[in-house]
């Protein structure tokens, strides 16, 4: 998979690829990862990429052209067959909520193009005529798309086939069933006297996936009961 990034901070994205399984992912050649400045798409001597918005308003509005030509750049140079294998994903709190299903879907691209926004916006013309997803991490606002980006850089790669170890270890994540993950405990046995739930330690699988299953319920109607009540 092609991960292409248009940033006016390129920077940021300096160490992404050099820790956990994202830098397995790149380092067996599963993903690649090309960070574009938006400058240089400027036709401005300044490397203007900018303006003010019609009908006044405060701070300033990303310009079509520079991100137009960046996104035409970036098809020609990857030259994918089949348009529907390729996304240009703009990332604005205007956008659809990701979750995991939206991930799923993403991980199955060959390229997707990430588009990170600035300032009060981008100028409408290029989200109707270049961009095929806008996507929200959530309710809140952020300075700018980069830590999304991060974010959905992070969420599909480690869905993409042999870059985590086993299957089932995504397979038994939260949100993969529609509900979050059952409480996890390791060595020792005892802490602060506290102790491990005495089925972890029993061996018998049948009762341990039965008490894992009970436990993701109760946690879900407790503290996600929106998603459960959407899931069951």
């Amino acid at each position: 998979m092609i991960f292409d990034i248009i940033t006016i901070f390129p920077e940021i994205f300096k160490n992404i690829v050099e820790y956990g399984v994202i830098k397995e992912a790149f380092k067996k050649g599963l993903c690649t990862l090309n960070i574009y400045n938006l400058r240089d798409f400027s036709i401005d001597k300044h490397g203007k990429i900018d303006d003010r918005p019609y009908g006044g308003g405060p701070g300033m509005v990303m310009k079509a052209g520079p991100l137009d030509r960046a996104v035409n750049h970036i098809k020609k140079v990857n030259c994918i067959s089949k348009s529907k294998l390729q996304k240009t994903v703009m990332l604005s709190p205007a956008g659809k909520k990701l979750n995991q299903k939206i991930l799923k879907k993403m991980s199955l691209l060959e390229n997707i193009i990430l588009i990170c926004g600035r300032y009060e916006g981008v100028d409408q013309r290029f989200t109707d005529l270049s961009v095929d997803m806008e996507i929200s991490i959530g309710d809140y606002v952020l300075t700018g798309g980069e830590l999304p980006a991060m974010v959905i850089l992070d969420g599909i790669i480690r869905l993409i086939p042999g870059v985590l170890g086993k299957k089932e270890s995504i397979d038994s994540e939260s949100f993969e069933t529609g509900l979050l993950d059952w409480p996890q405990y390791t060595r020792p046995p005892e802490y602060r006297g506290i102790e491990v739930p005495e089925v972890l330690l029993s061996g018998d699988h049948g009762e341990i996936k039965k008490w894992r299953i009970k436990k993701s319920i109760e946690i879900t109607k407790k503290r996600r009961p929106d998603l459960f009540d959407k899931n069951h």
